[in-house]
């Protein structure tokens, strides 16, 4: 099978073998995937440092129809994230779109909106925007939109800030959003209506039919 070459973001790294790592990474048109990187650990790895945490590269890869990873040839490095990792805030922001992505995505499900959110956000703390103020902008921002994409975001009934900050969110391009100052009523206000969408979500899945035929 011919290899095929998508636009991804690097989620995660296992080692694997010898030399060998597991890559968990997200392509912008074939969703979350998980593959074999041969050689990756090894002085002269054909990926370089393109499997750094949430590296924006061209991968390389190819898949057997019975095969549940991928066979991972090789990659492009389009942009790093590495810089951002000396700001302690930056680096924390990182760690947390990379659990997100992980955990909220299922796997082999193309996903361009969630794809462009990521592309955004990296953008935006690479501009230099990322004192702890913006960094907290841009974590804000990711939250409401990928529980949104996920389709738990519930009605805003809280405060009349928050639902305007809620709103503001969904409407406006991040770089765009005005200054504004964080108050810890409005943290505690968006944190309760994304906690209770994540538990309500849960629950509803817990309560399927087939769900409760597995257990």
């Amino acid at each position: 099978m011919p290899a095929r070459v998508s636009e991804t973001f690097v989620l995660r790294t296992y080692p694997f073998r010898e030399g060998d790592l597991i890559v968990s990474f997200f392509t912008r048109d074939a969703g979350k995937l998980r593959g074999v990187a041969r050689r990756a650990r090894r002085p002269k790895s054909p990926f370089g440092s393109g499997l750094e945490r949430l590296s924006q590269v061209r991968m390389a890869y190819f898949q057997k129809e019975s095969a549940e990873l991928v066979n991972l040839s090789g990659c492009e490095l389009i942009q790093s994230q590495f810089a951002l990792g000396g700001e302690y805030a930056a680096g924390v922001a990182l760690d947390y779109f990379t659990e997100i992505t992980e955990h909220l995505l299922p796997p082999h499900e193309p996903n361009e909106k969630f794809f462009r959110l990521l592309t955004a956000v990296l953008a935006f703390l690479r501009s230099g925007s990322h004192s702890e103020g913006n960094v907290w902008m841009a974590v804000t921002y990711f939250t409401v939109w990928a529980v949104r994409l996920a389709g738990i975001w519930p009605e805003t009934r809280v405060s009349d800030e928050s639902v305007d900050i809620a709103h503001g969110m969904f409407a406006t391009p991040i770089a765009e959003l005005p200054a504004r100052e964080w108050t810890k009523a409005t943290a505690q206000d968006l944190r309760r209506q994304l906690v209770r969408a994540v538990e309500q979500h849960v629950e509803r899945k817990l309560l399927t039919v087939p769900i409760l035929e597995a257990l």
